[in-house]
């Protein structure tokens, strides 16, 4: 399944959770919950099965559900889950590690190839976006940035778990727009508590354009994962360059602490998949579009440079 929160353009913008029919449609599952989080905490997925069943005869038999079908020009696609508990962004890219230690000049630590490495991304309301989305762009930054990853989200509740386990703890996949500011990003990470401003602001976090369950995805390594620029290709990759596989990744966060339902993991940048390693800069309206096989496309256009008159003032 495709699943989806949305909201309607039309109504009163109450949250929804939909799925995905026809390659075209998203039908609105109408279940007990409209929080993404409780379905999987409810292990609502054979509820889902079901609603997309009973939709799905009734399209066939020519009832009429425009009261439970939308098309997309209709609705609001937002992040699959709105407000995920938690964000980790890794670095699994071996691809992407070779890039930066060209750039930087700096070898890749050997300490890289036996821990998995990742930072806590802000996963406040406000950094959380969806499909369509208008990128912000802060008022600090001259030079903002995209980043072509993708990530999964927990579906169950564990601890210690075991890497041949894993698997069964992730709800689903979907495509991840990790924006960020790269100046200030920089300048932040030389004070070694990671990259603060340069990737917490509004809007910083896209998550879409679905969440794909595990029995849909197909081979999760072996996807194909590109990024363009206003149509013009700019990066292609695979999922075939992770070193480490999300249930590793799952693995290894477990450990001593408890993982939840809405917990967001990240891959991190796909080898060439971001403006700073090809040394080309995105700017106001560009439109992004970012694509992982199996899973679809995520798009979002970049706004103008904020204004803010009360922005911070360097000590000097």
């Amino acid at each position: 399944m495709k699943l989806v929160s949305f909201k309607l353009i039309s109504d009163d913008q109450s949250t929804r959770l939909g799925a995905l029919i026809d390659g075209e449609q998203i039908a609105d599952l109408n279940l007990d919950t409209s929080d993404m989080t409780e379905f999987f905490e409810q292990n609502l997925i054979e509820n889902a099965k079901k609603s997309i069943d009973t939709i799905e005869k009734q399209i066939r038999d020519g009832a009429d559900i425009s009261d439970s079908v939308f098309s997309i020009s209709e609705i609001e696609l937002l992040a699959p889950f709105p407000r995920p508990l938690s964000l980790r962004d890794f670095g699994v890219f071996k691809t992407h590690m070779d890039a930066a230690s060209r750039i930087t000049g700096k070898p890749i630590s050997e300490e890289w190839y036996k821990l998995p490495n990742y930072y806590r991304g802000s996963a406040s309301p406000g950094s959380i976006a969806g499909h369509e989305a208008i990128v912000t762009w802060p008022n600090y930054t001259e030079k903002l940035d995209f980043e072509l990853e993708w990530g999964v989200y927990i579906g169950k509740t564990g601890k210690n778990i075991p890497i041949e386990e894993a698997h069964d703890y992730i709800a689903g996949f979907t495509i991840f727009n990790d924006i960020s500011a790269r100046d200030i990003q920089f300048r932040h990470m030389t004070l070694s508590l990671g990259p603060a401003k340069g990737k917490d602001f509004d809007n910083s976090n896209i998550m879409g354009p679905y969440l794909v369950t595990t029995d849909d995805i197909g081979d999760p390594y072996n996807l194909k994962m590109t990024a363009k620029v206003n149509g013009e290709l700019w990066s292609e990759g695979t999922t075939a360059d992770m070193y480490y596989s999300f249930a590793e990744m799952i693995s290894f966060v477990s450990q001593s602490e408890t993982i939840f339902p809405g917990e967001f993991l990240g891959s991190g940048t796909v080898g060439m998949g971001c403006g700073w390693e090809l040394d080309r800069w995105i700017q106001p309206g560009d439109v992004i579009e970012l694509e992982v096989e199996n899973i679809g496309i995520l798009r979002n256009t970049i706004g103008e440079p904020e204004v803010n008159p009360a922005a911070w003032k360097e000590k000097v």
